[in-house]
C-alpha cells in the first residue's frame, strides 16, 4: 500500500473531511538540481500541494496529520491504462490497417498503415480517459493512522 502523510483542511461534519497532500517528484533529492532544467521545469509546472476529500469514520480537527494510504494495484491499473493501452492501440489500428488494405482496395502504402495506427491510439486513448474517470471514482485514499498536530 502506498502511504503519504496529508494535513486535515476542512472537517465537513457529514463524514468526509478535506485533506492537503504536499507533492513530492524526484527532483528534489538529487545533487545538480540547481543547475537541471528538468528540475526547473517540474517546478514550474507541477502543482505544489492537493487538496481532496476523503471518508472519515472520527472526527478529525484542522491542522492534524493522519497517513493515508492507497493500494498498489490501484497504480498498476492507472499507469497501464495511461501507457499501455494507447500503445495497445496504436498496433492493433496499425494491424488492423494493414489487413483491411486489400479487402477496402486500398493502395498498400506506409502512411496508410500509419494512419490506421494513429486512429487505433486515438481511440484507445480515449477509452482510457473514460476508463481512468471510473477508476477514480471507485478507489478513493484511505486514512490508516492518526499521526496528531503539527509541529510549529
Amino acid at each position: 500500500m502506498m502511504e503519504e502523510v496529508a494535513t486535515v483542511i476542512r472537517n465537513n461534519h457529514d463524514g468526509w473531511i478535506t485533506v492537503e497532500v504536499k507533492v513530492k517528484n524526484a527532483c528534489n533529492h538529487c545533487e545538480s538540481s540547481e543547475s537541471c532544467g528538468t528540475s526547473a521545469v517540474s517546478k514550474a509546472f507541477s502543482p505544489k500541494v492537493q487538496r481532496f476529500s476523503v471518508p472519515a469514520k472520527e472526527s478529525y480537527q484542522p491542522g492534524e496529520l493522519i497517513k493515508l494510504g492507497l493500494p498498489e494495484s490501484v497504480l498498476l491499473k492507472a499507469a497501464a491504462i495511461v501507457y499501455l493501452l494507447p500503445l495497445l492501440g496504436l498496433f492493433v489500428g496499425a494491424s488492423l490497417g494493414r489487413f483491411f488494405m486489400p479487402i477496402l482496395d486500398i493502395a498498400a502504402t506506409e502512411a496508410v498503415v500509419i494512419g490506421f495506427g494513429v486512429l487505433g491510439g486515438v481511440v484507445a486513448w480515449m477509452v482510457g480517459r473514460r476508463w481512468a474517470k471510473q477508476l477514480e471514482q471507485v478507489s478513493q485514499p484511505v486514512i490508516i493512522a492518526r499521526i496528531g498536530q503539527r509541529i510549529v
